[in-house]
């Protein structure tokens, strides 16, 4: 019993590895990555640079004294009412409860005095060193302490920034220039979409042989052997609505003679496969759009000459 299970269980993977192409069907490069990126084939294309974040700047240097808590003063102002209070209960009533003692002294006399001056003095001091506030301004305390003054920039915020080191992809472009000084990564992704479409195209026509100079002979190959599989399965792969949202390049770099840029595609399409009348639908679906991420590689020899698509990754 388990000798059969075990053998049912490995003819079942010998025929999945041969209907795995039927089932995966699905656009050109839809099943797959495959191609060759020269040195950087075994590695994952560059995703979209983030844009850059806006710099917080640092806060003002120069923030405003802490203020005093008002229990501070209450307190303070507490305790020198009581020993004055003291004071001055001696003086009027000596005689009475004894608490004190007798009469009062030439010293509790000069100390009432000095204290007097003193409240007397800091509260004059106070009311010089307070200016008016703004109209309507005004702290839960009284009047605001600090006068209002349009903010400037402190000099201990403003910072110089130099100029941003070059990327990957800035460095790439400015050595494909060297030997080609028309290219453009901005006009390149208008080249890219047209050879995106027109690949497409011959896909659903099960047919390579109308883009043959736009696939390197490795690309065109792997394409054509995958048509000829449809054909003999008698299944198309439609492609409808075909809605590209992104176009945008995201490697570029030179190597053994030749230039090399890679281009992101972010798109949502209608992809589906059918028998050969288009009645039955195998795989897919006619009304549900699917979203896909392409990495398309394009290849030439360095200078101005016909572009080429290397490799295609998921």
């Amino acid at each position: 019993m388990k000798r059969s299970a075990v053998m049912a269980t490995l003819v079942a993977m010998i025929l999945a590895g041969f209907l795995w192409p039927v089932d995966a069907w699905g656009r050109a490069g839809g099943g797959g990555s495959f191609g060759s990126r020269g040195s950087r084939s075994y590695s994952a294309p560059a995703r979209p640079s983030p844009s850059p974040s806006r710099p917080v700047a640092p806060p003002p240097s120069g923030q405003p004294a802490p203020q005093r808590p008002a229990w501070m003063g209450g307190l303070l102002g507490g305790i020198g009412g009581f020993f004055l209070g003291g004071l001055i209960g001696r003086l009027l009533f000596g005689g009475l409860g004894g608490g004190f003692g007798g009469g009062i002294g030439l010293m509790e006399i000069l100390i009432i005095a000095g204290l007097a001056y003193a409240a007397l003095s800091y509260a004059r001091r106070r009311q010089e060193r307070m200016p008016a506030g703004p109209h309507g301004y005004a702290t839960s305390q009284g009047a605001d302490p600090t006068p209002w003054r349009p903010e400037s920039p402190s000099p201990a915020t403003t910072t110089l920034q130099g100029p941003a080191a070059p990327s990957d992809l800035d460095r790439g472009v400015e050595h494909i220039r060297h030997m080609d000084g028309a290219f453009d990564p901005a006009r390149f992704v208008d080249t890219a979409s047209d050879f995106f479409f027109k690949v497409q195209a011959a896909w659903m026509a099960r047919d390579m042989g109308a883009v043959r100079d736009r696939l390197t002979p490795e690309m065109h190959a792997t394409l054509q052997k995958e048509c000829d599989q449809l054909r003999a399965a008698r299944r198309v792969n439609r492609l409808e609505n075909i809605a590209v949202r992104t176009v945008e390049v995201t490697e570029a770099w030179q190597e053994e003679g030749q230039d090399f840029v890679t281009v992101r595609f972010l798109a949502n399409l209608l992809d589906y496969t059918t028998d050969e009348t288009g009645t039955q639908v195998i795989e897919g679906s006619r009304t549900e759009p699917v979203k896909f991420e392409e990495y398309w590689t394009f290849v030439r020899p360095v200078g101005p000459n016909p572009w080429r698509v290397g490799a295609i990754q998921q």
